[in-house]
């Protein structure tokens, strides 16, 4: 590829422009450039990145920062961190990522339980109806969405069933209840609802770890979802919960509406798109946060805004069903950057290991965080 059509990419790739055509075509070029394995002298590697980020408009932060100032490959590639890291960026000579087996990202996984205890495996169950019960048919559509339909059946007018699915470290999944909301479930986490909101004052649903939820407006019947620690109430709206037990904190975003969030204590707060309610020891705050940041797990990817160490490997570690430790003396210090869920863990592994301030070591699916 010549060196202006390789500038022309990389800049629509950044200005968010590449065609799915040019995405393959800069990905096929790299592809092919690791397999010759070129050997590039660091002056070599330096030259040719001032020669494609000089035509590249905008403020050339740090892909990550933790004291280290580096290029601005991995920002403007964003989630293709291999070209960043293999093409233009000095390779850290110690390395301790291990590449004997790749560990790849996490799917669309996750088991769905009927009032009457079985179990359905979502994965493996082919597209069309998977169950019924109590005047509800189930179904699992071509996307890979679960929906409800409802069925004349006298014998269940007044009958409520629960059903709940799922996700396991690795997994995701999404549901579309019976009033139309839509749910999005991230890895590692449960989701409890009625197969059916008639008759009923309240849509009273329960989450246990991160779930974003599309509701369909209805005033008279406010929508609830609870977790262990706090309940949030809407009418219609778009927001996101993280409420899972590792976390120092329970968060409640708000992309859309109004909600109110109200914790086990009684206190309560309201919010305004764009903010996020806290809950964290039995205090509930409320901050001004970046949504896109909050809700980018649900479009493929990672953004990290001034997070430790900790934080985001509690994140891989759920999306990548890795366990993680912690060797002494490890750099916490905040991270600023975005990366792929669809890339293989070893790719995440190595853009961190870029800002030379944490290495890891690979044994299986233990990961060990080493300064």
């Amino acid at each position: 590829m010549k060196t202006e059509e390789l500038k022309e990419l990389f800049k629509k790739y950044h200005d968010g422009t590449c065609t799915e055509e040019e995405k393959a075509l800069l990905e096929s070029w790299y592809l092919e450039y690791n397999e010759h394995d070129l050997d590039i002298t660091p002056k070599r590697i330096k030259a040719i990145g001032q020669g494609v980020f000089r035509e590249l408009p905008g403020n050339h932060n740090s892909f990550i920062k933790i004291g280290l100032k580096l290029a601005v490959a991995a920002t403007i590639i964003g989630m293709m961190f291999t070209i960043a890291i293999k093409f233009f960026l000095p390779h850290p000579t110690n390395t301790g990522v291990v590449r004997k087996k790749e560990i790849g990202p996490g799917s669309n996984i996750a088991v769905l339980t009927l009032s009457n205890g079985q179990k359905i495996n979502l994965s493996t169950a082919t597209n069309g109806q998977i169950a019924k019960q109590a005047g509800i048919q189930i179904y699992k559509t071509a996307s890979g969405q679960i929906t409800y339909k409802s069925i004349a059946d006298p014998a269940a007018s007044n009958v409520i069933t629960t059903n709940n699915i799922s996700t396991p470290k690795g997994g995701q999944w999404q549901v579309t209840l019976p009033d139309g909301s839509e749910v999005r479930l991230n890895s590692a986490s449960s989701f409890s609802y009625p197969t059916s909101f008639k008759n009923q004052k309240q849509r009273i649903v329960q989450l246990k770890g991160e779930g974003y939820f599309e509701v369909a407006k209805d005033k008279a019947h406010p929508f609830i979802v609870k977790t262990d620690q706090q309940s949030v109430e809407v009418l219609g709206t778009h927001f996101n919960i993280n409420a899972y037990a590792d976390e120092p904190a329970v968060k409640t975003t708000l992309a859309e509406g109004i909600v109110k969030v109200s914790a086990s204590n009684g206190k309560s707060q309201l919010l305004s798109p764009g903010q996020q309610a806290i809950l964290r020891q039995g205090e509930l705050t409320a901050a001004t946060v970046n949504v896109d940041d909050e809700l980018a797990w649900t479009k493929g990817s990672f953004h990290f805004s001034d997070q430790n160490i900790q934080s985001i490997m509690r994140q891989l570690s759920r999306w990548y069903n890795i366990d993680v430790q912690y060797a002494p003396d490890v750099n916490y210090g905040g991270l600023h950057g975005r990366l792929s869920r669809n890339k293989n863990l070893s790719q995440v592994l190595s853009g961190l290991e870029a800002t030379q301030s944490v290495h890891f070591k690979v044994e299986g699916r233990r990961i060990t965080v080493m300064k």
